[in-house]
């Protein structure tokens, strides 16, 4: 039988049988990649080149991005481009606004009322005045019962309605138990001292009053001017009603006569304030132009500082005289104050109560001890058995 032997073509001759290196090696292009690759390497990036289904991927994925790209740009309605401040204000948190009628009776009543109250209350602090000051002058010096006395005038003052200032007048220095009672009163107090001598005076009271008088002429201190003598006994009703003073004011005294056996009264008769008399029961004070006791008026302190303002045709300072005997310090001081009666207003109106008494306590012999202290314990009389 015989046998065909075909010959292969030459363009075949180059191929390889092994996965066709033989041919890939020989092209020149292929020499290059060679070198510059490893044989395994060279070969996978060739099949991923010449393979014709990368470029249909390619062109997938291409038109989906081109398709993707035109539905983000393609405007598919209305949008409000215009922006304003007032689309970042903040929200109104405001309770919803009620409309109340006039004409509701529950309403308009209690407006009504509110408004009545504080026209009532207005009118009432209009008319309010503030209180008048009172100057309560008090001459005091070393006795047996200077405590006793000071204590208890002070404590009086103490339960008075401000404004009170309470002048204590000493003679030639201050002590310090007079100081030491003043500042445990709680009354607002100044300590004053006056340099005259008056051991030649039977009233030793008038130069501390006159020194008085002068610390509120100097200072100008606006008030009701009383002189308070610190063995008196006082109400609280008469330091009120001095208040109602404009410029001078009287009221009855009740005392006890030297022999301490005989009570009187001394003072203005009125015809509510106006005064249409006098009463006393002391044959040798009749001779008194003005019947009244130190401690039975008061008046302005304006007349000593502001004579122009009363009408006063001397500037002359007002004072008490040392120079008139006993019983007329009190008439020759008015005098230089008012021209008569008609400038007087009695207190209470009808001048039918009475509301100090003036005890005459003579303590002058009374021995103490110094301060009230006692350096050492008593003796004991009667032991505890």
């Amino acid at each position: 039988m015989a046998s065909i032997r075909r010959t292969l073509s030459p363009a075949f001759h180059g191929r390889s049988t092994q996965n066709g290196a033989a041919g890939f090696s020989s092209s020149p292009s292929n020499k290059l990649l060679h070198k510059h690759f490893p044989s395994s390497a060279s070969s996978t990036l060739l099949n991923l080149v010449y393979r014709r289904g990368w470029r249909r991927s390619f062109c997938r994925c291409l038109f989906f991005f081109l398709l993707g790209l035109l539905f983000g740009i393609t405007p598919f309605g209305q949008m409000d481009t215009d922006i304003r401040p007032k689309d970042f204000a903040s929200p109104d948190l405001r309770p919803p606004h009620v409309h109340l009628q006039s004409d509701d009776p529950i309403f308009s009543y209690v407006a009504l009322g509110v408004n009545t109250q504080l026209e009532q209350h207005n009118e009432v602090t209009d008319s309010i005045e503030p209180l008048k000051q009172l100057i309560v002058v008090t001459p005091t010096y070393n006795r047996g019962f200077q405590v006793y006395f000071l204590n208890r005038l002070g404590q009086v003052l103490r339960l008075v309605k401000p404004p009170l200032v309470w002048i204590v007048v000493e003679e030639k220095t201050v002590s310090l138990e007079t100081a030491q009672i003043l500042r445990k009163t709680g009354v607002m107090y100044r300590h004053v001292v006056s340099t005259r001598n008056s051991s030649d005076v039977k009233d030793r009271g008038v130069h501390q009053r006159n020194a008085a008088l002068e610390h509120i002429e100097r200072h100008k201190l606006d008030g009701i001017v009383f002189f308070a003598d610190d063995d008196n006994v006082y109400t609280l009703e008469l330091f009120e009603s001095l208040r109602t003073i404009s410029r001078f004011g009287t009221w009855p005294v009740a005392m006890l006569e030297q022999s301490k056996n005989k009570a009187i009264v001394e003072g203005p008769v009125c015809n509510a304030s106006r005064v249409i008399g006098w009463h006393t029961n002391e044959k040798s004070k009749r001779l008194r132009r003005f019947h009244v006791d130190m401690s039975g008026f008061a008046f302005s302190s304006t007349i000593l500082w502001d004579p122009k303002r009363w009408g006063r045709p001397f500037s002359n300072p007002i004072r008490q005289l040392d120079t008139v005997k006993e019983g007329f310090q009190e008439t020759t001081f008015i005098e230089q104050v008012v021209e008569d009666e008609s400038q007087m207003e009695g207190i209470p109106p009808g001048c039918s109560k009475v509301m100090n008494w003036h005890l005459h306590l003579d303590t002058g012999n009374v021995v103490y001890p110094k301060g009230w202290l006692l350096e050492k314990n008593l003796e004991v009389i009667l032991p505890i058995k």
